[in-house]
């Protein structure tokens, strides 16, 4: 079977690992990187795809089969639209756009050409989320009622010499914890309403760098999150579970989902229970659920290979990544009106 051509545009941080994982992907070869800069050219010329400075130009050279937008957020709607303008499917960072209603165009403009859009929110492909999910929907936990999470880590100084990390929705709640609220979606339902606090009482940037939020599920469950960029602290998605090599690991859970029968923590996969009858004076026994780790961005690749060629259902799609971000809005809207919001997703977008 020929290799699936994939297009990488975006010469960032992410899009450097995306273009990595392409190349080295068996099923797919990396086509071209699309980025103006010189980094972008040496980017390409690194991994020995042709270099092209826009999405024009490269169509011009050549079609690839699906392409990985991966350029600033303010970006994400005009990449993705160029590729759906021509019928290429497309994964598009997270978050898809950087407001609500330059997603759902995005989304309606996939799905009426009938072309896959996908998010990057990578975290559903990683192996130990696919087990959580397994283990929650078998109902091992009995009926889900709360869930915990936290994202608390320190964002050195120097992050904050780029200008636009200091402005308004360059925070930990657009840039971090929208992975986290989609993850929550994924694992226990979706999110109803939300209530929400910010601070930036240590650095006094325009954007928030602590907040605390209450998530209501439309299961009934209830979940508490908090996030801070500017806590030394382990207990951070990042920090726990060894996903991505640059953070260094720590034997720390982020998230804990608590049922009628049992309790799991994340990303240990620690199953608590107890063996007979269930009372807080009962013996609780922990057991820890194996399952084979792998990185989720190469099998996002992968598993972006089986849309192009095979049309499986994206696991991530457009839509959802769409519905996630409506929630991020409730929990913006939460805040500057100190009551509860309820995601809404734009109107003209069909159910």
């Amino acid at each position: 079977m020929t290799k699936v051509r994939i297009a990488v545009v975006g010469a960032g941080l992410i899009g450097r690992r995306h273009a990595e994982h392409v190349a080295s992907e068996p099923r797919a070869a990396l086509s071209a990187i699309v980025d103006p800069s010189p980094a972008g050219r040496q980017e390409a010329e690194r991994l020995g795809a042709p270099w092209f400075a826009s999405f024009a130009e490269m169509l011009a050279a050549g079609r690839p089969e699906g392409v990985v937008i991966a350029t600033p957020n303010q970006l994400h709607v005009a990449g993705g639209l160029e590729a759906i303008e021509v019928g290429i499917p497309a994964i598009v960072e997270k978050p898809l756009a950087d407001n609500l209603a330059g997603a759902a165009r995005l989304v309606v403009a996939a799905e009426r050409a009938g072309v896959p859009l996908l998010t990057g929110h990578h975290r559903r492909y990683n192996p130990m989320v696919a087990k959580a999910k397994e283990i929650l929907d078998s109902g091992r936990l009995g009926r889900v009622l709360t869930l915990s999470g936290q994202f608390w880590l320190m964002k050195p100084d120097e992050y904050f010499e780029v200008p636009w990390r200091r402005e308004e929705g360059a925070g930990p709640i657009l840039l971090n914890l929208i992975h986290d609220i989609d993850l929550f979606r994924y694992l226990c339902g979706e999110i109803v309403s939300v209530q929400a606090l910010s601070s930036n009482a240590v650095r006094g940037h325009a954007v928030e760098e602590t907040a605390a939020i209450l998530l209501r599920f439309e299961s009934g469950a209830l979940g508490t999150v908090t996030v801070s960029d500017s806590v030394v602290a382990p207990w951070s998605w990042e920090l726990t579970t060894g996903e991505n090599p640059a953070y260094p690991q720590q034997d720390q859970s982020c998230y804990q989902i608590g049922g009628t029968h049992g309790a799991l923590s994340i990303p240990q996969l620690e199953i608590w229970s107890n063996r007979d009858k269930r009372g807080w004076w009962e013996p609780l026994q922990r057991e820890r659920v194996p399952f084979l780790p792998d990185d989720p961005l190469k099998v996002q690749i992968r598993h972006f290979c089986d849309v192009v060629r095979n049309g499986a259902a994206p696991i991530s799609s457009g839509r959802e990544g769409l519905k996630t971000l409506a929630v991020i809005d409730a929990v913006k809207r939460a805040i500057r009106t100190g009551e509860a919001a309820s995601p809404a997703i734009p109107e003209g977008v069909a159910a």
